[in-house]
């Protein structure tokens, strides 16, 4: 394929989304994501699929421009209300993020689908990508760990409410907050944790940044009632794939249940950001952010020389 010099970050490394140079420091950042829906609510569904899709524009430093719309939907067979509350609840996400959907496409569908095209903006100094790591620094998760499980239990109809509840907000909640305050804190490597789960996003990361990575499974995250649907096996399938995905390159604690494991490595949707910073820089963080945020980060693990295995999970 024939170079692009304005082309700073595009398939090499796995990252979040695409990054062009406009000028001297000023990089364009652009990213597109959209599924299928997560959640009964129309209107909830596109608020999620939103959050889920400004969230590759969080993780690389950037600041939202604008947005378009991307649709898959039935239009013969489904109510046109529907689609009319998903693109309120996507309409009123951007508006939340402080930017405008500009336009879009649709197609006539026989699956609903719902997703944005965003646009964003970095100074080249304030870029965030997923290689630059360091041994000796730590990994701070914004959000708690689940949504896979959850949503996997809401469609068989299985869900506990206050599982459910904990969810749609978790996955509604903008990674804005979490961005915002990482500007005021070095932050030298981050990304954010969706499909891949929270294991095969970290293993991008330490393959960019040519480290490896020790997690405290003590110290993770979870939504209420993960581990009571985990034992009723109810598992997505992405989520078994992301495991045996990154079982080769990681050395599990052998007090781990199966079922951890596989908690380590649910396929997420709009999960929160996991940021590298040094340890009195990440307990800084952690407080700020925790004082504003409506979901909570925490210290969840440590960057280590590069090893055979890429990560260790310790109970």
């Amino acid at each position: 394929m024939e170079k692009d010099d304005r082309i700073l970050v595009g398939f090499n490394h796995a990252d979040d989304a695409a990054v062009v140079r406009l000028d001297n420091d000023r990089l364009l950042v652009q990213t597109v994501d959209f599924f299928t829906p997560v959640v009964d609510d129309p209107y909830l569904f596109g608020q999620i699929s939103a959050a889920n899709s400004l969230s590759d524009i969080y993780a690389m430093g950037a600041t939202p421009l604008f947005a378009l719309n991307i649709v898959g939907f039935p239009i013969q067979t489904l109510p046109h209300e529907i689609l009319t509350q998903i693109l309120q609840g996507g309409a009123d996400k951007a508006r939340e993020a402080g930017i405008s959907i500009a336009g879009g496409h649709s197609v006539d569908d026989p699956e609903p689908k719902y997703g944005l095209v965003v646009t964003g903006e970095v100074k080249e100094q304030d870029m965030i990508t997923n290689a630059g790591a360091s041994p000796g620094q730590v990994l701070v998760l914004t959000k708690p760990l689940g949504t896979g499980i959850i949503a996997t239990a809401i469609k068989r109809g299985v869900a506990p409410v206050e599982s459910m509840n904990a969810a749609i907000e978790s996955m509604r909640t903008l990674n804005r907050i979490a961005a915002e305050t990482a500007r005021h804190f070095r932050v030298t490597t981050g990304t954010d944790v969706t499909g891949f789960g929270l294991l095969g996003h970290l293993k991008e990361l330490c393959d960019a940044s040519r480290v490896s990575s020790e997690i405290d499974f003590s110290k993770l995250p979870f939504l209420p009632g993960v581990v009571d649907l985990i034992a009723q096996n109810i598992v997505p399938g992405g989520t078994k794939r992301n495991l045996a995905h990154v079982q080769p390159v990681t050395e599990f604690d052998s007090s781990l249940t199966p079922h951890e494991l596989l908690m380590t490595t649910d396929a997420q949707t709009s999960g929160g950001l996991l940021l590298v910073m040094e340890p009195e820089q990440a307990e800084q963080y952690v407080v700020q952010y925790n004082s504003v945020s409506p979901v909570k980060a925490g210290i969840i693990g440590r960057i280590r020389e590069r090893s055979d295995s890429v990560i260790f999970v310790r109970s």
